[in-house]
Parts: structure tokens; C-alpha cells; sequence
């Protein structure tokens, strides 16, 4: 037996030293398998021996997803997402690279992330975003695993973690969008029963008025000056037609006919507006 003067161990073999060591002890040995399953065209007995490779690794996937577990996705379901990743790393595998473990697990991970950014987030956020998510969370909690800890502030999170303010400020807020609440459940604050629904404004008439204002504006800049100072003692100072008829020095029947006229032609003015935008 050769020995190794360095260590005074035996020398290992260089087709020993090749071999790819397993990261697991109970880590199938799949690698004939897997070299039957590249000679092999597709056909019965490939799906045959894919499964079998499948069937082998489904506990180290199984495994993998358990990491995933309590972040709002059953166990079942993240166990579907694992073992479709694992049927990736199959087909995908190729054997003259190393171990399949290797390969297989950071294809699996991956998957199973791909699942929770595509499909557990109610409210659609840039996958930046949901980055600072990840690390405001892992800071938060590494922050607070002490007993005693208080609760970090934006300014410890950012200290904790290299980012700035502004950054953990968008984490923070993605850290609410990670699921919805319906409308009809109960407001968190308070015990008077009331729903999320009850603390939503409703619409102001006000704002018909403020679209008015702005749509006559241009029309009434149109008027003569007097014509003007009618509609604005009518409608602003809420004068009757008498009281403008007395301080002018002319008729309540002139200043009828005057009022109905300027406001036709402001009114004109205004619907012609969209009209001529259009042409």
C-alpha cells in the first residue's frame, strides 16, 4: 500500500479522489443510473428509470421544502414545488459534472423561491423589492433573537444591515404586501365591530364642483367686464337679481335676460372646448 509521507496516511487513488463525495449520508447513489439514463432515447424504459431516479432523491427534496415551512404555504404544497424542481435537476443533470447533489439542491431551492415570488404575493412588487423585503425580515429577526431586545428601528435595521433608510422603508412596506386583508374584516384598531370597509372615504361631491369652476374659467374670462360682475354678485355674493337690478341702475328683467345670456355663452364655451381638442 502506498503512503503518503506528508500525512503518513495511505495515498487515495486518483480515481478515488475523483469520485464526488455525497454532502449526505443517506444521499442515494444514482450515478449508474444516471448514466444509463443519458445513453437511453426517450421511450418507456427512460421514463421508467427517471422515475426510479426521482423516487430516490424525492426525501432529500422533501427536506429541502421542510426549510420553507411557516411562511404562509402548506407543507403539501411546497413539497409539489420541491419535487418539481427535482425533476429539473434530472432531466437537466449531467453526469460528467460532479454529484448530482451538488446540483440538485440549489435547483430545488430555487424553484421552490421562484414559487414564492411569482405565486404567494397578493400584491405584485419589482423583485428588488422583494429582495429588501428578505434582508429588512432576516435583520429584524436577528436583531430581536436575543431576550430583551427591543424593537429595531429603520435606523438600526440600516445599520445592521449596509442599506439606507429609504431602502429599509421599502422593505418595510413590501413586508405588508405580502398578503391582503378582505374588506370585510375587522378593522385592527378599536372593538367597535366595525370593518375595514367602514374606514374608506367616500366620494365628494366637491370635486364635480372644482371640475365646474375650471371648465367655466375660460369662458368667463370671454365676457365684458359688467356681464362678469353680474354672474359674480348672482353666484359668488348670492345677490338677487333685484339687488344687482338697484346697484347697477337698471331693470330685474334686463338683469334676467343678461344673466340667461352669459351663462349660455360660458356654457357654449365649455362644451365646445372638448370638441375642438377632438378635431
Amino acid at each position: 500500500m502506498a503512503i503518503d509521507l506528508s500525512t503518513n496516511r495511505p495515498a487515495q487513488s486518483a480515481r478515488a479522489v475523483a469520485r464526488p463525495r455525497r454532502t449526505h449520508d443517506d444521499a442515494p447513489d444514482t450515478m449508474a443510473l444516471f448514466a444509463r439514463l443519458t445513453a437511453l432515447e426517450d421511450g418507456p424504459e427512460r421514463d421508467s428509470l427517471r422515475e426510479e431516479i426521482v423516487t430516490a432523491w424525492l426525501p432529500m427534496a422533501h427536506r429541502i421544502a421542510g426549510r420553507f415551512r411557516n411562511r404562509g404555504e402548506t407543507v403539501e404544497d411546497l413539497r409539489q414545488v420541491a419535487a418539481l424542481g427535482l425533476l429539473k435537476a434530472v432531466d437537466r443533470f449531467d453526469p460528467e459534472r460532479g454529484a448530482f447533489e451538488s446540483y440538485a439542491v440549489p435547483t430545488i431551492t430555487g424553484e421552490i423561491k421562484r414559487h414564492f415570488r411569482d405565486r404567494m404575493w397578493a400584491l405584485r412588487v419589482p423583485r428588488r423589492v422583494q429582495e429588501l423585503r428578505n434582508k429588512v425580515r432576516l435583520a429584524r429577526r436577528e436583531l430581536t433573537q436575543n431576550p430583551g431586545s427591543h424593537e429595531p428601528s429603520v435606523t438600526d435595521i440600516a445599520a445592521h444591515t449596509g442599506l439606507t433608510e429609504e431602502e429599509v422603508g421599502a422593505g418595510l412596506e413590501a413586508l405588508e404586501s405580502y398578503s391582503t386583508l378582505s374588506l370585510d374584516a375587522e378593522a385592527p384598531v378599536g372593538d367597535d365591530g366595525h370593518s375595514l370597509a367602514d374606514t374608506l372615504g367616500g366620494p365628494d361631491a366637491s370635486y364635480d364642483v372644482v371640475v365646474d369652476r375650471e371648465s367655466a374659467k375660460e369662458g368667463l374670462r370671454c365676457l365684458p367686464e359688467r356681464e362678469r360682475a353680474i354672474l359674480y354678485m348672482r353666484f359668488f355674493e348670492d345677490m338677487t337679481q333685484s339687488r344687482i337690478a338697484d346697484r347697477l341702475g337698471i331693470s330685474q328683467m334686463h338683469v334676467s335676460r343678461l344673466i340667461d345670456r352669459s351663462c349660455a355663452r360660458v356654457r357654449a364655451h365649455a362644451m365646445a372646448r372638448p370638441r375642438h381638442r377632438e378635431a
